[in-house]
């Protein structure tokens, strides 16, 4: 792009499509920081292998010399990744960091796959070689029981059952769905996807025991309180950031010291902004999107509680909290990959890399859910739920064949019909036509002469 240009654009380097929401102005300035550092990269890792091969003293521990070999593999891989790899639709804070994150998830997708063919007793014993205290069957805690908002039998503190719900997890739901709506950008698909999995929870409880919530832990702490306060400050960051000008400048050529720590901070913000407006009931393909989307993040929430239940980790775990943090980072791309592809078709013409990752994470940590604890899964699920699941189920499937198939026919039969009904009132309206045809008639009798006329005088 040229020196002091402005571009209109949905995404970076990318031609302009109907999805773009900002004006860029960019003044095109290339420092260090935005350059390609190959060379640099395969010079300090060269140095790094060289040291550990000729200066440094092998140890005789075979678990240790494992680990580390592992360790090494994987930063040489993101070493690679973060030079190599390409670059996705996001730029800031530097491209580097989103190739790093697209980087460990397909590490993270290579242990998952380690993970899945394992037997049950050798996975969850390989968790040890992680973190020794791993390994180890936990309880799981049982948030429902006593239900009772105002306790009266404990007259010292008869709010005690809220006070006791309020741990670390209610600030982790309302961070988590204030990113949430961050990354999906749409306040309905939120809501929905927040009610959704109160409803799973509720089915479910029979399988695992922390489902087993008191009835204003789901619908007011966590729906109203905790996601839906969420979800409020985050469709206000929505607004801010596609209201707020997008005026890049090198940091050298701002004047004050105020301008270069504004532009430091802004830094972590997008390049620039576009609004998604994923419109399901337009057509079939956005429509099956949007389920599709629906359904793999519910089954992603799910994945969180059963790898937990199965892998024998504690809920305050660091590896469920990087597992989070893993989503936070990827599906902000993963996203905008998807509705990228959904929205323009014709230029995106498969889906983005992140995307794809992403999906199969999900499904395959679904698969280790299922191959390490088949007894769970198979719970049979109790019939009044089992009803209202079938029931929503074919309610979908018939709003579907009549919004999109029943409906459409319809409507282009009445067009049809109206068009027809149109054209012969245009020509009934035509000057002239009438008389035109009524003159031809009887100028051909009178030529011709009447058919009485013809058959006396052949008689």
């Amino acid at each position: 792009m040229a020196k002091g240009e402005w571009k209109r654009s949905g995404a970076d380097d990318l031609p302009l499509t109907e999805q773009s929401e900002c004006e860029v102005f960019d003044d095109g300035t290339n420092t260090f920081f935005w350059r390609a550092h190959t060379l640099t990269v395969l010079f300090i890792l060269t140095c790094a292998l060289v040291y550990v091969t000729l200066l440094e003293e092998t140890p005789h521990d075979t678990a240790y010399n494992t680990k580390r070999g592992i360790v090494a593999s994987i930063l040489v891989f993101l070493c690679f990744g973060v030079t190599q790899a390409k670059d996705g639709p996001f730029t800031r804070p530097h491209p580097a960091y989103w190739r790093f994150w697209l980087c460990v998830s397909v590490v993270y997708e290579l242990f998952l796959i380690f993970i899945l063919f394992q037997t049950v007793h050798d996975g969850r014993q390989f968790m040890k070689y992680i973190d020794p205290k791993l390994g180890v069957p936990l309880p799981e805690r049982d948030y429902g029981g006593n239900c009772l908002i105002y306790d009266p039998g404990h007259p010292a503190d008869p709010y005690h059952n809220i006070w006791d719900k309020m741990d670390g997890f209610v600030p982790a739901h309302f961070l988590g769905w204030y990113i949430k709506t961050l990354v999906i950008r749409d306040w309905w698909m939120c809501m929905i996807i927040s009610v959704m999995f109160e409803f799973l929870e509720y089915s479910l409880e029979h399988q695992l025991p922390n489902f087993s919530e008191c009835w204003w832990d789901h619908w007011i702490m966590d729906v109203l309180i905790c996601n839906g306060l969420g979800i409020y400050c985050g469709m206000k960051t929505l607004g801010w950031l596609s209201m707020k000008p997008y005026q890049w400048q090198g940091l050298w050529n701002i004047p004050t010291y105020k301008g270069k720590i504004k532009r430091i901070a802004f830094q972590f913000t997008p390049y620039n902004w576009v609004k998604f407006e994923w419109r399901p009931a337009s057509n079939l393909r956005r429509w099956l999107a949007v389920l599709g989307i629906i359904f793999m993040f519910l089954l992603a929430e799910l994945n969180t509680f059963y790898l937990k239940f199965v892998l024998w980790m504690p809920p305050e775990h660091y590896l469920v909290l990087l597992r989070l943090i893993f989503f936070v980072n990827v599906g902000g791309v993963a996203m905008r990959e998807i509705y990228d592809f959904m929205d323009d078709p014709k230029f995106y013409k498969k889906l983005g890399q992140q995307a794809w990752i992403v999906a199969t994470i999900t499904v395959t940590e679904f698969l280790i859910v299922v191959k390490y604890d088949p007894k769970t899964i198979m719970l049979p699920i109790p019939f009044f739920v089992t009803q209202c699941w079938t029931l929503g189920i074919v309610l979908i499937f018939f709003w579907t064949l009549w919004r999109f198939f029943i409906r459409d026919i319809t409507l282009r039969y009445k067009e049809t019909r109206q068009r027809r009904q149109e054209g012969s009132s245009e020509q009934d309206r035509v000057p002239g036509h009438a008389d035109a045809s009524n003159l031809a008639t009887s100028g051909r009798s009178k030529l011709n002469g009447s058919t009485d006329t013809v058959r006396n005088r052949k008689s």
